[in-house]
């Protein structure tokens, strides 16, 4: 019997998330043969930036914080992807967030490569003009390697608009011009796209329809459990909510609700607004969220954060359909459980593919300086989103692989092609 410290240890190898990314990179590479070459220029970022930024505090002191740009690949244009704000920040965890854009933009056919940043800091104990001298320091440090051709941000995780337009008003001072294609998830006074807010929901809703189609169910008939109440859980809930599904459950950080019959999503949204918890709340009963994740339910939505359905837990999912609105909130270890117990899994590379999609036709606005209206911004996205879906679908049916297999053998192939055309400069 293992030792608990091997366990210890097999726990935070299984919770990694780069661990996790590489396993599945591995599985997909292998099943397609991948050239060798390429194997080693794919697997690996393309540049890796760590930065100690001082900031001077509303104290009047210093602190000096730590950051990160993980730019993983440029082979299909320029790299996209989040900057969020977290004590946890990790170079690893925001490594492995750099390939995972990879994969996202070739599973939707967006000409980005992938990249991430973060900051280990804890926004809930910083003023907002700390905040703003911190973004504004960290776009500094970034300058020379960010920009409309070479790396787009966005916002993330405790990052928002007004993130958003700070690094865009720094960029354009060094710049001396103003650059709107600079970020994504900008104000829309300021660049920003129409529905670029909803997007990463309005996403999720559609290939959710599409995966019921497949077990002949219609949304009245189809019960929803949704982790997270944030932009993407609060956002897909009352969406999903407003096209018929009964969405049973939802949570946030402390805890959630749920109610067999229906929650009325709209009344618990506001509700969580006003008291800022779930609790207490009279039309529902209490769950914690591991609880949450473990409902008899149609589709199970995980929309807050990594590892969440792990080797201790998969086993006991009672859902049809996971629909992964989180980045990573499966690990690797889970996956073979949940194929075992015949879930339908919309892989998070596909599932919440909504907001990069959304951020590249915000990129495409700002370049030429046309914007379009939200209903034009969401019938493209839905044309996205379901061809994407039927994409992955169908190689899954032709390689005889799970749908997450299929997912990163698609982008895989497609980022290798592009790469191959390409050559090596040397």
């Amino acid at each position: 019997m293992p030792s608990p410290m091997v366990d210890d240890a097999r726990e935070i190898k299984e919770e990694n998330p780069f661990e996790s990314m590489m396993s599945r990179f591995d599985r997909a590479a292998q099943l397609l043969d991948l050239d060798p070459d390429l194997y080693a220029v794919m697997r690996v970022p393309n540049r890796e930036l760590k930065v100690y930024i001082p900031v001077r505090m509303d104290s009047g002191r210093i602190q000096v914080f730590e950051g990160f740009r993980v730019q993983h690949n440029f082979a299909r244009g320029p790299a996209k992807g989040g900057i969020r704000y977290a004590p946890d920040v990790t170079l690893d965890e925001v490594r492995a967030l750099a390939a995972w854009m990879t994969w996202k933009c070739a599973v939707v056919n967006v000409p980005f490569g992938g990249a991430k940043g973060g900051i280990v800091c804890d926004p809930q104990q910083m003023s907002q003009g700390e905040l703003e001298r911190l973004t504004r320091r960290y776009t500094a440090e970034l300058i020379d390697i960010i920009g409309p051709e070479k790396d787009v941000p966005a916002p993330d995780m405790n990052t928002n608009e007004q993130t958003m337009a700070w690094v865009m008003d720094t960029y354009s001072m060094h710049a001396r011009h103003t650059v709107t294609a600079i970020v994504t998830g900008k104000p829309v006074e300021l660049g920003g796209s129409a529905g670029r807010r909803e997007a990463t929901g309005r996403g999720l809703l559609f290939v959710i329809n599409e995966a019921i189609k497949r077990f002949k169910m219609t949304p009245p008939q189809t019960r929803v459990v949704v982790q997270g109440a944030g932009n993407v859980g609060g956002t897909a809930a009352r969406l999903l909510y407003e096209a018929g599904y009964k969405v049973v459950a939802i949570s946030d950080i402390h805890g959630g609700i749920y109610n067999p019959n229906g929650l009325n999503i709209p009344d618990a949204l506001e509700y969580l607004r006003q008291t800022r918890s779930f609790e207490d709340y009279p039309e529902a009963e209490q769950v914690t969220n591991q609880e949450l994740l473990e409902l008899d339910c149609d589709v199970l939505a995980p929309c807050a954060t990594e590892n969440q359905i792990t080797s201790h837990n998969a086993d006991r999912l009672k859902c049809k359909v996971l629909a992964e609105g989180a980045n990573g909130p499966t690990t690797a270890a889970a996956d073979s459980i949940l194929h075992e117990k015949g879930v339908f899994v919309i892989p998070d590379i596909l599932a919440n593919a909504g907001g990069v999609t959304v951020s590249y036709f915000e990129w495409v606005q700002d370049r030429m300086g046309y914007f379009w209206r939200e209903d034009v911004v969401n019938q493209r996205l839905q044309e996205v989103m379901v061809a994407s879906f039927n994409d992955v679908c169908r190689y899954a049916e032709r390689h005889k692989v799970d749908t997450r297999t299929a997912a990163y053998m698609l982008a895989i192939d497609r980022v290798a092609y592009d790469t191959r055309m390409r050559g090596f400069y040397a």
